[in-house]
């Protein structure tokens, strides 16, 4: 082990001391893991059927959002309780590895607009994607921007009009960084997948090789 990553070692297990992990799932101790023995046996994981095929392409997705699954993503995007990044990061970077392998060059993610920044302070997405990167070594790059504060996707359930809200409402931030590249594109939850297609579709537009998806959950079609 290096020096960089020893103390970086002593200075995680100094902070677990004093400030115990507790599990972005239940609330429960860790032991110093990113998550309780409980919620790693119980937790609704998608396990075989991790990788779904949509509009958008192929999108892997680690847990069923769903249960505590739900509450724990509604958390951090809506409360901004960050201390599940790094295990949120670490399933998705798991799922990624073990589905889409060899299938991108790049990551990036699915933006929010400058309006909902300033209300949030943060944005989830890119948060998500920056946890996802750590292992990897990598950073992720900025290709899309939300230039339309179009109305939450949660607020409508019809498929055919949540097409229709996210419809123009992104843009490329630079073409010239997108093109020839393989992206995978991270954002927290898949439901219809209008969003991501909608993403992808201005990826590829503007000069993509190929993008995959990855969210945190994906929707079950019968909400249970």
């Amino acid at each position: 082990m290096n020096e960089k990553r020893r103390q970086a070692d002593m200075s995680q297990r100094i902070t677990d001391f004093f400030f115990p992990r507790r599990c972005p799932f239940c609330g429960g101790a860790t032991g110093g893991d990113l998550m309780c023995p409980k919620c790693r046996d119980t937790l609704p994981f998608t396990d075989g059927q991790a990788l779904q095929k949509g509009p958008f392409g192929r999108c892997a997705s680690p847990l069923w959002y769903k249960g505590n699954v739900r509450q724990a993503v509604l958390d951090y995007k809506f409360k901004g309780k960050l201390g599940g990044l790094d295990c949120f990061g670490s399933l998705m970077a798991q799922c990624a590895a073990e589905e889409l392998n060899g299938e991108f060059d790049a990551v990036t993610w699915v933006p929010i607009s400058k309006k909902r920044l300033r209300k949030r302070h943060f944005d989830q997405s890119r948060y998500l994607a920056a946890s996802v990167c750590v292992d990897w070594h990598i950073n992720p790059v900025e290709t899309l921007r939300k230039i339309v504060d179009n109305p939450p996707q949660s607020g409508t359930e019809d498929p055919a009009a949540r097409r229709a809200n996210v419809l123009g409402v992104y843009a490329p931030a630079d073409p010239a960084v997108i093109a020839g590249k393989r992206w995978l594109l991270v954002d927290d939850v898949v439901t219809t997948g209008a969003t991501l297609a909608e993403c992808v579709r201005v990826l590829k537009e503007n000069g993509a090789a190929d993008v995959v998806c990855l969210t945190l959950a994906r929707a079950s079609r019968d909400g249970k």
